[in-house]
């Protein structure tokens, strides 16, 4: 009995010339720079997701759990709990809109702002300490080729739907 030929599973080895194997890349690089700030997040007790809530929060307070689910891109049922989390923490308040019973505006609370401000600090050092590193052109050009894959890709959402 032959081992398998795992030829057809590679990927062609011109550097950078397949999308594929640049896709690869772009999701592996995705997933380590994202385990490292969880690790950095949860030092400061918080997740993810919590920490993309607050500091969303800081940007605008007064968000629906509605907008700030959109803002997240996760669903309303979603955030509902996180925000729930977010509120027993002592981190976020709810607080009544008036003429709208069924909808709350989210604010922080100063220790949801501290501990936001903590977790922004933590995430520029991360940014510093690794894309930081880079030189300015090829940061710009990084963020030039974001931006384009970003309208491709809300190109094609758009033609599917």
């Amino acid at each position: 009995m032959t081992a398998p030929d795992r030829s057809e599973a590679r990927l062609p080895e011109a550097e950078g010339s397949d999308p594929l194997r640049v896709w690869f890349r772009f999701i592996r690089l995705n997933r380590r720079v994202t385990a490292a700030m969880a690790g950095e997040l949860r030092g400061l007790g918080l997740s993810i997701p919590q920490f993309d809530a607050l500091s969303t929060l800081t940007e605008r307070e007064g968000l629906t759990q509605q907008d700030l689910a959109a803002r997240l891109y996760v669903t309303k049922g979603n955030v509902s709990g996180l925000v729930d989390r977010l509120v027993e923490a002592g981190w976020v308040e709810r607080r009544a809109i008036p003429g709208d019973r069924r909808s709350h505006a989210l604010h922080l609370t100063p220790a949801g702002t501290a501990l936001a401000a903590r977790g922004i600090a933590a995430q520029k050092a991360y940014v510093t300490r690794t894309l930081g590193r880079l030189a300015p052109e090829d940061i710009a050009a990084f963020e030039g080729l974001v931006q384009r894959w970003r309208d491709v890709a809300r190109a094609d959402a758009d033609d599917v739907a």
